[in-house]
């Protein structure tokens, strides 16, 4: 049955997130995973301030400041705080999604309205976290692959530059060389290798790199780093806040907060892996952590606002060490927090990093934006593209990079309009949501009411009258109505701990403290439905509950099992998102026939 549970085959876990590794093992993980990802945390801020043509003085704060960010968000993660963090291991970094429009806010308004503008793009992703049960149709996987699709069209203009970035007098075949070693490795390394080689490939083909720029050709100046001290704090060059709102601001706004719907996509989809990796018998998705990761995201982008430096997002390579090492222990995301911060009072060793040649990183951004690239096509693969989905992300992308190269009326977009429809992400997502908004049109029926045993004739009486409307048969009404009875039993046999007023954009009456509401929501889809029941929380997760069924411990009482095993024969597919004070069961429903043609 598709969609119903998670694979239950047993992980090579050595450690879950609630145990405790030696503090060998959870310290040398934890310089493992901050040595992988700290020249992306360290180069992005780098490439951002030099390309725009920033003081050193920045440089040195806005690096240092992202390392303690990031340490500070990465041991968040780890360890919840309330209701901000996922509790697993996921990494944060400064993210590179943010450099093109980043680089456009420094030269049009400084490092003042670029910190606001973070500031301000910063606040969705609360609004994400809290309301995601809400907004899921709107803001989908499929407005992010879109957008990272179309991240690296807005990034070229900047690689470029930092590929021809070499000292006056040097070599003409100096940056070609250099650039074209550092790929090579970058690239050879991870198709010729796997397992821990493979992981250290960024690092590899950067040292090559800087190896052949600096022996060969002498354009990696190491002057900074001998002058730079072993042991020290950073050059206080704090940007403030330009608040004076300037009409540039409002025109990259929307382009900021396109970037952060990404990055707030990006952690999802790095939350959910963490997940599958962690547990050793796989359990379903637990979209409270989601939620979590995502409000500390968010907390890392405003804390990178307020310092006047680049955001930062979840880093996928954390997600790749605990699968190799089975290692998922709270506590190794603790310690790389640890060790980011205290990199961050290196300054010899940031120097070193900071000093690495332009066509190294131009040629590591290479590789970071065809992966982005990839990772966006996945998402759009996974989400499926129908002939629906096709128009709306074949539309979307040409158009983004149209108004990105100014091929659509340039002359007709000038002032505020030309920085708004110059930015490809910003016209790439617009068309996304707006086409898919427009697209949810169809039919939808929908039943409000209370939660309770005394609620299944009101049900019953919704599912019937929906069947005839849709002119389904008898057999179709009675698995609609199977389902539905079933589906009400297991979320009325035991009422959840704290009832709440959770609502769907107004859909859900208001609830007292004592009762539990109901939210069903009915649409049909040719000789098949799609059921959501959306309910305030109960604390057992469905997808579960099922997955056990088979198992002989599995610890559920076989007069709970009944319906759990009804529900499992009619339904096609079964999915239980549990969010902070809501749960949505969507529950896919299809004829004798159509279950015999997918069989």
């Amino acid at each position: 049955m598709a969609g119903s549970s998670p694979g239950r085959a047993s992980q090579d876990v050595r450690y879950e997130p609630d145990e405790r590794p030696p503090l060998p093992i959870a310290a040398g993980l934890g310089v493992q995973y901050a040595l992988i990802c700290l020249a992306s945390i360290v180069l992005t801020p780098t490439v951002m301030i030099t390309v725009a043509g920033g003081s050193d003085a920045y440089l040195s704060w806005a690096v240092s400041a992202a390392l303690v960010i990031s340490g500070v968000t990465t041991a968040i993660q780890a360890r919840s705080v309330g209701r901000i963090g996922a509790g697993y291991i996921l990494v944060m970094g400064s993210t590179s999604a943010f450099l093109a429009v980043s680089v456009s806010a420094l030269e049009q308004g400084g490092p003042g309205m670029l910190a606001l503008l973070i500031i301000a793009s910063s606040l969705i992703q609360f609004v994400l976290a809290s309301r995601m049960a809400l907004l899921r149709r709107i803001f989908t996987p499929t407005v992010a692959g879109v957008v990272l699709m179309l991240i690296p069209v807005t990034l070229a203009p900047l690689i470029l530059r930092k590929l021809a970035e070499v000292p006056a007098g040097a070599s003409p075949a100096a940056a070609p060389v250099v650039a074209g070693v550092t790929l090579a490795v970058l690239v050879l390394v991870p198709l010729r290798f796997s397992g821990a080689l493979r992981l250290w490939a960024p690092a590899l083909g950067i040292a090559a790199g800087s190896l052949v720029a600096g022996l060969g050709f002498g354009i990696y100046d190491l002057s900074p780093v001998a002058d730079a001290a072993w042991i020290g704090l950073p050059d206080l060059a704090y940007p403030g806040l330009d608040l004076s709102f300037r009409p540039e601001f409002w025109a990259l706004l929307p382009s900021f907060v396109m970037v952060t719907l990404v990055g707030a996509m990006d952690t999802l989809g790095d939350a959910i892996a963490i997940q599958r990796v962690s547990w050793r018998r796989p359990r379903a998705i637990d979209f409270r952590s989601i939620q979590g990761a995502i409000s500390a995201d968010g907390v890392g982008n405003l804390l990178s606002g307020l310092a006047g430096t680049v955001p930062n997002t979840t880093y996928g390579m954390s997600i790749a060490v605990a699968e190799l090492t089975g290692v998922a222990s709270r506590a190794i995301g603790m310690c790389v927090g640890v060790v980011f911060v205290a990199f961050a009072f290196l300054p010899k060793f940031l120097a070193l990093i900071i000093a690495i040649p332009g066509p190294v990183v131009a040629a590591y951004f290479v590789i970071i934006v065809a992966l982005i690239f990839v990772f966006g096509i996945k998402i759009l693969l996974q989400e499926g593209l129908d002939y629906r989905n096709g128009i709306v992300v074949g539309v979307a992308f040409w158009l983004g990079i149209a108004f990105q190269l100014d091929w659509i009326y340039p002359e007709s977009f000038q002032g505020a309009w030309g920085e708004l429809l110059g930015n490809g992400m910003t016209v790439g997502g617009l068309t996304v949501i707006l086409l898919t908004v427009f697209g949810m049109g169809g039919r939808r029926a929908r039943l409000k009411t209370r939660l309770s045993h005394d609620t299944w004739p009101e049900v019953d009486a919704f599912l019937v009258k929906f069947a005839a409307r849709n002119g389904w048969d008898e057999d179709m009404e009675t698995r609609l109505r199977a389902v539905g009875e079933e589906t009400l039993h297991i979320l009325t046999r035991e009422k959840a701990p704290e009832a709440g007023d959770a609502q769907e954009a107004g859909d859900m009456p208001e609830a007292g403290d004592a009762e539990r509401n109901l939210l069903v929501i009915a649409r049909g889809d040719g000789p098949s439905a799609d059921l959501e029941f959306i309910a305030t929380t109960d604390e057992k997760n469905i997808e579960d509950q099922l997955a056990m069924l088979s198992e002989a411990a599995a610890g559920i009482p076989v007069e709970a099992e009944t319906p759990l095993r009804l529900l499992r024969h009619y339904a096609s597919s079964i999915r239980h998102q549990q969010y902070h004070d809501i749960d949505i069961l969507t529950v896919r429903v299809e004829s004798a026939g159509q279950m015999a043609r997918d069989f």
